[in-house]
C-alpha cells in the first residue's frame, strides 16, 4: 500500500509558476512510476505528465510540453511537477498517482492523492 499526498497548489497570475510536490509513504517510490493528472470543474480527469521508475520514461500532455517539468527524488520518496508559464486553462485540481508504469490512462494507476487546487487568473 502506498499513501500519496500532494502539496504546493495555490493561486497565481497568468505567466506565473508553481511547483507541486507528491509525497509517497508506506513503500519506497523507487520501483513505481508517478503520474500527474488534473481535473477542471465539469470535465474528466486529464493526463498531464508521468515519469517512470528511474526516470526511464517521461511523458507530457501536448499542451504542457515546454512549460511543465516532472522529476523525482527517490531518496526522499518525492516527485514533483514544476509548472511555468501558467495559463488560465491550467486551472484544475491536480492529482498525483502512483503505478507500475508511466501511462496516460488514469485507470492504470493504483494509488492516488486527494489533489491540490491550482488556480491561474488572467
Amino acid at each position: 500500500q502506498v499513501q500519496v499526498a500532494e502539496s504546493g497548489g495555490g493561486s497565481v497570475q497568468t505567466g506565473g509558476s508553481l511547483r507541486l510536490s507528491c509525497a509517497a509513504s508506506g513503500r519506497t517510490l523507487r520501483s513505481y512510476a508517478v503520474g500527474w493528472f488534473r481535473q477542471a470543474p465539469g470535465k474528466e480527469r486529464q493526463f498531464v505528465s508521468a515519469i517512470g521508475w528511474s526516470s526511464n520514461n517521461i511523458l507530457y500532455e501536448d499542451s504542457v510540453k515546454g512549460r511543465f517539468t516532472i522529476f523525482r527524488d527517490d531518496a526522499s520518496n518525492m516527485a514533483y511537477l514544476q509548472m511555468s508559464s501558467l495559463k488560465p486553462e491550467d486551472t484544475a485540481v491536480y492529482f498525483c498517482a502512483v503505478g507500475s508504469y508511466a501511462e496516460l490512462d488514469p485507470g492504470l494507476y493504483s494509488y492516488w492523492g486527494q489533489g491540490t487546487q491550482v488556480t491561474v487568473s488572467s
